[in-house]
């Protein structure tokens, strides 16, 4: 291709990583491009009317922001692994993982990259500088830092946090020993939600990498699998490109779900009513950007636990725009099949991570999240 789609991003960025892995598996061609190309600023900021990555140029011109904007830009299109199971409780339960990985593993993932800074300093310095240049890098990486405890990372919760870490992975090792994607031959949703913290911080960040590469080496092998181009499955012979068959759910996703559910809740459902509250007082109409800048991406604080402990934690209205997905999902779907997914979710502890209707939603128009009163 003469001019092949531009990926705006840096190898450590978070969302970045979740776009470049859909990229890659699908073997689309592209060239990734770093914020301080004079592109970005002449071409891209103009656009998405503020400093944010990823951004995808195509080669007509059209720019698509969001990880998950630019995977369904292909995905309307037509590609050769769909990431989205067309059976409903594996569509679901992909959509639910995806907000696992890219919402609720957020303090994961900046826990272990800031508070262990002094022993990834030289690391990080270089990450950073590459992507920005050495002058912004100290900058970028010291507000990074400071993002920690609206992400709920505290001296009280770090242990709960590397406990759900490990947890994690040793739910993640003994599946992918007998699976290369989460639901079946090819990466789902979920995996792309899940390869954004575990590639871009858990999986290069020396001390988290360190963790994974010893806890667990499937995970850190199906991390390799997310970043190759095609699907990389040499380990599975035979084992086909397709999703399991007849909606199945393989038992060795169990425990995953078991610890989603431990983990998400009940914050999810406490920024939820923190939302609810906050349409509730302020009634924006149809259109209203859910910030008042567009940089901004939390509208409050919500009082919750994680794993039993209190804390406060930031409110982005960005998970709306996940899980309103699975709700989607769940209502194109028969009145049985309906019936089936509650019930499987419910035995899974996790029928609220769909938010239902509220009266109001997410939406993105012209680059801007904003709320959307349609449902």
């Amino acid at each position: 291709m003469a001019h092949p789609y531009r990926l705006y991003g840096v190898p450590h960025s978070l969302f970045t990583g979740i776009a470049r892995s859909y990229l890659r598996t699908q073997s689309l061609p592209y060239i990734e491009v770093p914020t301080r190309d004079p592109a970005y600023a002449a071409r891209i900021m103009p656009v998405t009317q503020r400093a944010i990555i990823p951004v995808l140029e195509a080669p007509d011109g059209e720019i698509v922001q969001d990880s998950l904007d630019i995977i369904d830009h292909f995905e309307s299109q037509g590609v050769a692994y769909s990431a989205y199971p067309e059976s409903p409780l594996q569509r679901i339960l992909a959509i639910i993982i995806q907000y696992y990985g890219c919402q609720a593993m957020l303090p994961h993932a900046m826990h272990y990259r800031w508070s262990y800074r002094d022993r990834q300093e030289a690391f990080l310095g270089d990450a950073f500088a590459s992507g920005s240049g050495a002058d912004m890098a100290g900058k970028i990486m010291g507000r990074m830092n400071s993002y920690l405890p609206q992400l709920g990372v505290t001296e009280q919760t770090i242990p709960a946090i590397e406990r759900s870490f490990e947890d994690l992975l040793d739910a993640l090792n003994t599946h992918f020993a007998d699976h290369p994607y989460l639901f079946g031959g090819r990466p789902s949703i979920g995996d792309f939600g899940l390869i954004g913290p575990m590639f871009a911080h858990l999986g290069r960040d020396p001390v988290p990498a360190g963790i994974m590469k010893t806890r667990a080496p499937k995970v850190f092998r199906w991390v390799e699998r997310m970043m190759a181009p095609g699907l990389d499955t040499p380990e599975f012979p035979g084992y086909g490109t397709d999703f399991l068959p007849d909606d199945q759910i393989p038992e060795t996703l169990e425990p995953l779900f078991q610890h989603i559910a431990s983990d998400i809740f009940p914050m999810l459902t406490d920024k939820l009513a923190a939302l609810d509250a906050l349409i509730a007082e302020h009634n924006p109409p149809d259109g209203q950007p859910v910030a008042p800048k567009p940089h901004q991406r939390y509208v409050g604080l919500a009082k919750t636990q994680f794993r039993g402990i209190p804390v406060q934690v930031g409110i982005q209205p960005y998970m709306l725009y996940i899980l309103r997905r699975a709700d989607e999902a769940l209502a194109e779907s028969s009145e049985e099949q309906q019936a089936r997914v509650r019930s499987e979710l419910s035995a899974r502890g996790l029928d609220a991570a769909l938010p239902g209707n509220r009266g109001y939603s997410v939406d993105r128009r012209n680059q801007i999240e904003v709320w959307s009163r349609s449902s």
